[in-house]
């Protein structure tokens, strides 16, 4: 079996934010056992998968992520859509742009403090779009 759907996540400000119960809304039905691979149709955002309960973790995320890549660097030569561009592009890369998930019993098999991330690295983002392909049996 193999089910592919493309939703939306609403739009959020800039920083890291959990997303699991709104990815999960978007998703076909899970098969009892397979794989979901997550895919963000963005190069200004990413994914990840980190800490679902301790919100200090995304605070601290965006800290250290804004630490790395700062904005207004004198040797950006890519700054058309503003400050926050070419940073955003930048940090996409390093948290990439997709998540391979297991899926077990229906259900996402994420660790118990795991949770699906979308890190919004524009200033002013508009909804982003997730593709999610199902494979299992």
């Amino acid at each position: 079996m193999v089910a592919q759907t493309e939703f939306s996540l609403r739009a959020r400000e800039r920083g890291f934010h959990l997303v699991t119960d709104e990815v999960v809304r978007g998703l076909p039905p899970l098969p009892h056992m397979g794989v979901l691979h997550l895919f963000i149709k963005h190069s200004s955002a990413g994914l990840s998968i980190n800490e679902n309960a301790d919100p200090d973790v995304q605070t601290d995320l965006s800290a250290v992520f804004d630490r790395l890549i700062r904005e207004r660097e004198s040797y950006y030569t890519h700054n058309c859509e503003g400050d926050d561009d070419m940073p955003a592009h930048a940090k996409s890369t390093l948290t990439g742009v997709s998540l391979t998930i297991p899926i077990t019993n229906g259900r996402l098999n994420l660790g118990v403090w795991q949770g699906i991330y979308l890190c919004e690295f524009r200033n002013r983002a508009s909804g982003r779009r997730i593709v999610a392909t199902v494979i299992g049996e």
